[in-house]
């Protein structure tokens, strides 16, 4: 059988495309021509074909009449319309109908050409074309990890990153996207090893070092507030900065990008000390020391982010913001509804806070239930999960709203999540904390060599609930396990998403303004 690809032709001047037709042959593709709708039919239903090429005016039956019925046949082989009208309804109808492509008489072989490459081999040319060129920058990404950098050269190379991981996914094959795995897990330990020499001196102002979550409203979110249009901050939670460029083509629909830039969340890179942190304005220790009432410890009975709203309103206050601030925060679907129900009356305010949990719910839902961990088993399913929940969510919607108005729009997260791979041992008593990628307690035994400690969490910002507790974080794709029915919860947990440790992944976070269009 042959392996050319085969195109069927109508055109009721086929003759005079004698020339076109010797030009395909040549560049190694079967040509089959008819010259009228009803032979194009009867062809169509009795042999297969790769493409078909359609002359919108025949006799007897229409292009756009020939075309409806070929799609009844087979939705999937693309058809592409030829014609030398050139009015913009015939357009419009032709592309309703699922048209593949519009070419207008005369046609040059070189056109048709780039067609068939276009519609046939796209794949297989932007493959080629990617893994080309990713080839070219490795060499360059593996230059710039190996040379030590700086925390705004790191989130730079973290964006790289994230670029050519979403330009592979794109790709046939996978051998270079095994170079690309290799090549981030190994930028994901430079920048471990960076961030235990740093992170001390940073949260304890010794050294000049990027805005974290304690500094996010004064360096990113109080400049950037708008006095001629309504403000709003999405908090999206556990929101990483490859789902966020999923994301971002749907929301550019609606809104115009105005800047997008990279801040570093806090240690450990969980919900309760990033997002508070967030919100106070001030690290987990200060927040326990100044305001005891709104800080819970991880042992501790109770939500630990139950006043974000508070915390919030307080920073405005401490910090002599007049500003008229609202605070939203959607946990469930109902809460998602009211949203949308009431976010028209966001414009009333200076300041509108969403805080948005659906995605650290996926990432903990996925290590309890089996169908989710078929539906998101690789970075790949969990963007596109991401993708599909935002397109069809009450935060969408609400947006949507939204933007019919001036609005200044802000979009971040807390921390990100890291698939985890690696189990280390820890020991630990009873009153020692349950994340996977952290730990906290008075008698924590572990290999030094495997995790990053804190002894004295006083100089990473960190509440000590007694006289000896120390922190443990996971680096990379490490996760802890306790020696008891090690095995079982190794399975159990390994190829999961979480937070609270170390990795380009969750400690590397979008903060995004855009402005309603």
């Amino acid at each position: 059988m042959s392996n050319k690809v085969r195109i069927l032709w109508a055109d009721d001047e086929i003759d005079h495309l004698k020339p076109q037709i010797m030009f395909l042959e040549r560049k190694d593709y079967e040509v089959v021509g008819v010259t009228n709708g009803h032979d194009a039919i009867d062809l169509y239903q009795e042999e297969k074909f790769d493409i078909v090429l359609l002359d919108e005016s025949m006799p007897g039956l229409t292009g756009l009449e020939t075309l409806r019925e070929l799609k009844n046949i087979n939705q999937l082989t693309p058809i592409v319309m030829i014609t030398k009208n050139e009015e913009e309804d015939l357009m419009e109808d032709a592309i309703g109908s699922q048209i593949a492509d519009y070419l207008i008489k005369p046609v040059k072989p070189q056109q048709i050409l780039l067609t068939l490459k276009k519609l046939l081999d796209n794949k297989r040319l932007v493959s080629e074309k990617t893994n080309s060129a990713y080839q070219q920058e490795f060499n360059r990404l593996f230059s710039k990890i190996s040379m030590g950098l700086d925390y705004n050269e790191w989130m730079e190379v973290y964006k790289q990153l994230t670029f050519w991981e979403l330009e592979l996914e794109k790709t046939e094959g996978n051998e270079m996207q095994e170079v690309f795995n290799m090549q981030k897990n190994e930028a994901n330990n430079e920048f471990v090893r960076y961030l235990m020499r740093n992170y001390t001196d940073w949260i304890q102002e010794k050294k000049d070092g990027p805005t974290f979550a304690h500094t996010l409203f004064d360096d990113k979110v109080f400049p950037a507030l708008s006095k001629e249009k309504t403000n709003v901050l999405v908090v999206v939670d556990n929101l990483r900065y490859d789902q966020w460029k999923i994301i971002e083509p749907i929301i550019a629909e609606y809104f115009e990008p105005e800047e997008e830039s990279m801040f570093y969340s806090i240690l450990p890179t969980a919900t309760q000390y990033a997002r508070n942190a967030i919100f106070a304005g001030l690290t987990p220790a200060e927040i326990a020391k100044r305001m005891p009432k709104y800080w819970k410890n991880d042992h501790d009975e109770g939500g630990k982010n139950m006043y974000e709203e508070e915390l919030l309103m307080d920073q405005l206050s401490r910090k002599s913001k007049n500003i008229r601030a609202s605070y939203t925060k959607v946990v469930n679907h109902n809460a998602g509804r009211n949203l949308v129900e009431n976010v028209t009356n966001m414009h009333d305010y200076d300041l509108n806070v969403i805080v948005y949990n659906f995605v650290d719910m996926l990432s903990h839902a996925r290590t309890e239930m089996e169908v989710l961990k078929e539906l998101a088993s690789d970075e790949n399913a969990y963007r596109s999960i991401t993708r599909s929940w935002f397109e069809h969510s009450p935060l969408f919607e609400a947006l949507k709203k939204l933007a019919e108005k001036p609005v200044n729009l802000m979009i971040t997260t807390d921390h990100g999540t890291m698939r985890v791979q690696y189990p280390i041992k820890v020991v630990g008593d009873r009153n020692t904390t349950t994340n996977l990628r952290y730990k906290h307690g008075k008698n924590l035994n572990y290999n030094s060599k495997e995790v990053y400690e804190i002894r004295k969490p006083a100089e990473a910002g960190l509440p000590a609930p007694h006289v000896s507790s120390s922190y443990i974080f996971s680096k990379n794709t490490d996760f802890f396990v306790y020696p008891n029915n090690y095995n079982h919860y190794v399975k159990y947990y390994k190829d999961t998403f979480q937070h609270g440790g170390i990795s380009l992944e969750e400690v590397i976070i979008p903060f995004v303004k855009l402005r309603s269009k």
